[in-house]
C-alpha cells in the first residue's frame, strides 16, 4: 500500500492534522517505516492515542514505558518488548503511526 499523497505530513513524516488519522492511514505510515502492524502494535497505538487525548502531551520514553507497564503489565511495558514492535524508536514510531505529533524528546 502506498502513502496517500493527499496527506499533509511534516518533514519527518508525522501527520500535520491528527484528525486525518484512520487505521488505513496508520497502515500506510507503518509501511513507510517497514513495520507490519499486528494486534500487539494496535494495542500500543490505541493506548498512546488515548493517553494523548487524556493528558494533551506526549511523555518522554521512560514515562511512556511506565504508562504501558501500568496499563498492561511489565510483560508488555518494557523497553525490549516495545523495541521489537518499533525497532528504531518505540516512542517516536508509536506516535508517528498513531497520528500524533512528534514527541519533543525525539530527534
Amino acid at each position: 500500500m502506498e502513502l496517500n499523497s493527499t496527506l499533509n505530513l511534516t518533514k519527518d513524516g508525522f501527520l500535520i492534522n491528527g484528525e486525518d488519522w484512520t487505521e488505513s492511514v496508520a497502515i500506510q505510515l507503518a509501511n513507510v517505516e517497514s513495520i507490519e502492524l499486528t494486534e500487539a502494535h494496535w494495542t500500543i497505538l490505541y493506548f498512546m492515542r488515548e493517553y494523548y487525548k487524556k493528558y494533551q502531551y506526549l511523555p518522554n520514553t521512560r514515562i511512556f514505558i511506565k504508562a504501558i507497564s501500568n496499563e498492561f503489565g511489565k510483560e508488555i511495558g518494557n523497553s525490549l518488548y516495545l523495541q521489537k514492535l518499533f525497532p528504531q524508536s518505540p516512542l517516536k514510531y508509536t506516535c508517528k503511526i498513531a497520528g500524533l505529533p512528534k514527541p519533543p524528546t525525539c530527534l
